[in-house]
């Protein structure tokens, strides 16, 4: 049995942390939520009786075993080490550690063999790179990956409840009138999430730019990637797109490799995908992959320009394996 905390209890992905202990019968002795002091003193009903949620800035860590961390990267900069010294093992779901080289970067049924390595932290990547590592890491051990180009569609829960609340608030006011989003003439809603509106649309910009023109959001599909797979010369070429998707982030990928797959290799590897779920016939969206726990596989094509690469497309829930479920299932192998 083990002692866990939630740190970030009260935010949407800490409160699907504490869903999914609870789904999959995780070995809680004792649960502890912390949480900024605005929620402190709040109590939630869990399967473990009712527990009041700490102020994280004041609560003491001495105990804890396992703290499941999604407070933001300042707070974990701030709390984790800490957490560490009373002996806990933190999982940290925000960008904090993530490029730290002493800390390792897991996906969980990707590359496990990196949290032998850990010294007390071990960093949960972002939600995009976590979907396309699913398919990419499979393929990757089987003929070495040289190049990713990638595409994200990425949900507006990404962004966390603001950016929901801003796509249906702005999906009510411009359905008032429909034929103008037919003719151009539509009169702006106001965007406060986003640069541009996104209800009816699709924003080739998701995260904040930074160098080259590239976002963060595209960075870290760059950067995780290489760390995650090992592979520091892979050439990762990356757009993020916001869609006006509730939940759900999707990725449509060109993978080469050292030697030439053939598509049905690649269908028997993907077939046995951890964490993984192919689809052959049906295409999946981000509406069948909301509340689902695996990584949705489809659109499997051989590259057409240059042979011996695989097209794919990949789709799964940005708050579950995409965050939440993967810090658990990383709780699970420790």
């Amino acid at each position: 049995m083990t002692n866990v905390a939630i740190v970030g209890a009260t935010g949407v992905v800490g409160r699907t942390m504490l869903s999914i202990l609870e789904q999959r019968d995780f070995p809680v002795a004792e649960l502890r939520l912390m949480a900024s002091s605005r929620s402190a003193g709040t109590k939630v009903a869990t399967r473990w009786g009712e527990v009041e949620v700490e102020d994280l800035e004041k609560a003491d860590p001495a105990g804890v075993d396992i703290a499941l961390f999604s407070a933001g990267a300042s707070r974990s900069r701030a709390h984790a080490q800490r957490f560490v010294d009373a002996g806990a093992v933190v999982i940290d779901n925000s960008s904090a550690f993530r490029q730290d080289p002493q800390i390792p970067l897991v996906v969980a049924g990707v590359n496990d063999h990196h949290l032998s390595s850990h010294r007390g932290i071990i960093a949960n990547p972002n939600c995009t790179t976590m979907a396309l590592m699913v398919a990419a890491g499979p393929l990757h051990r089987t003929a070495g990956l040289r190049s990713i180009v990638a595409s994200s569609y990425q949900a507006v829960s990404g962004s966390g409840a603001k950016g929901v609340d801003e796509l249906l608030r702005q999906t009510q006011e411009l359905l008032a009138d429909p034929e103008a989003l037919r003719t151009g003439e539509w009169k702006d809603p106001g965007s406060e999430v986003y640069a541009r509106p996104i209800a009816f649309n699709a924003l080739p910009y998701a995260g904040t730019e930074t160098e080259l023109g590239y976002t963060d959001e595209e960075w870290k599909l760059v950067n995780e990637s290489r760390k995650i797979l090992e592979a520091p010369a892979l050439d990762v070429e990356p757009t993020c797109v916001r869609v006006p998707a509730v939940a759900g982030h999707g990725i449509a990928a060109t993978l080469r490799f050292e030697r030439p797959v053939t598509l049905d290799e690649a269908m028997e590897v993907l077939s046995d995908a951890p964490g993984g779920e192919l689809w052959k016939g049906t295409v999946p969206t981000a509406l069948d992959a909301a509340g689902r726990d695996e990584v949705l596989i489809g659109r499997v094509r051989p590259t057409l320009g240059e042979p011996g690469g695989i097209n794919l497309w990949v789709v799964g829930d940005n708050l579950r394996k995409g965050a939440a479920l993967n810090t658990v299932e990383i709780a699970e192998r420790l």
